[in-house]
């Protein structure tokens, strides 16, 4: 009889693990410290000036709203560039009204613990 019990206990743990999993991966669970992605929100910017440079950025490990959030605000926070970025694609799109370094955009990911992949530059 006890076994059954702890069998039962076992089957409702991995049923739970694997709900939570799947929320987590589609971008719906809480992640990166708790909460949903309504807890970071991005700070709004207009770039002061015509757009001279255009970047797609590819980043590793970003799952959540609240991922993409601190993504965008991270870029945001650098002067004369403003991104948006793409969940599903895992990539950011940034403007920039002046040139500005790859490693410098790197930093500020990075710095948010996500690896970037490759920056590409596009034409404005």
């Amino acid at each position: 009889m006890g076994t059954y019990i702890v069998i039962a206990i076992l089957v409702v743990i991995v049923f739970f693990s694997i709900k939570s999993s799947k929320q987590h991966f589609e971008g719906e669970g809480s992640c990166c410290g708790g909460g949903g992605g309504d807890s970071i929100k991005v700070k709004k910017k207009k770039l002061d000036g015509d757009v001279v440079a255009k970047k797609i950025m590819h980043i590793e490990g970003m799952h959540c709203e609240k991922c993409k959030n601190r993504v965008e605000n991270a870029i945001n926070r650098i002067d004369g560039a403003v991104a948006k970025v793409n969940l599903k694609k895992k990539i950011a799109e940034i403007n920039m009204t002046k040139e500005i370094a790859d490693d410098i955009l790197s930093s500020a990911v990075e710095y948010e613990d996500y690896k970037v992949i490759e920056i590409e530059r596009v034409e404005v």
